[in-house]
């Protein structure tokens, strides 16, 4: 199915953001509090970090239930909300998990590697509730991507990220 369903498309947009942007809300709202690390402080036989201090469980309670919330006020079953914000999750941690074994340091810029996989997961699993099709897919994932390059350094600039990117 190669459709183009724009709306489909701005509805996982609409989620994506709101998975990726609850941690950094909570971070900014709670500060050190409930900042607990995913990974434990962990290392690897590579001296580097799991995943790294800044991949907290506050981050992913906060993305996956910002997500559910989401997805119910756009008529979506909140369970689909709910595993669409675990599925980006998963994936940053994955991109995480990829820099980490790569030397980057936490919170370090790897252009694609830290917007694909948050955005291609949940969209690629979750495409027949979201009615997605291939095409719609590959242009969310563009999108993202393109958002991710342009918003940040606003953020930074207004104080809302501690990074420009």
């Amino acid at each position: 199915m190669m459709s183009g369903c724009f709306t489909c498309i701005a509805v996982a947009l609409l989620l994506l953001v709101s998975a990726n942007a609850a941690p950094i809300l909570a971070r900014n709202v709670f500060r050190q509090r409930y900042a607990c690390p995913l990974d434990a402080g962990l290392k690897l036989s590579d001296g580097q970090p799991l995943f790294g201090h800044s991949k907290t469980w506050r981050g992913l309670v906060c993305a996956v239930f910002s997500v559910t919330v989401v997805a119910g006020l756009l008529g979506f079953d909140p369970v689909v909300g709910g595993l669409f914000g675990l599925l980006s999750m998963l994936g940053d941690l994955f991109a995480s998990f990829c820099k980490r074994r790569l030397g980057k340091t936490a919170s370090s810029r790897a252009r694609g590697l830290d917007t694909l996989p948050e955005s291609l997961l949940p969209a690629w699993i979750l495409s027949t509730p979201l009615g997605l099709s291939a095409l719609d897919i590959v242009l969310l994932v563009v999108l993202f991507f393109v958002i991710e390059e342009f918003v940040s350094p606003l953020l930074y600039k207004w104080h809302i990220r501690q990074r420009p990117y």
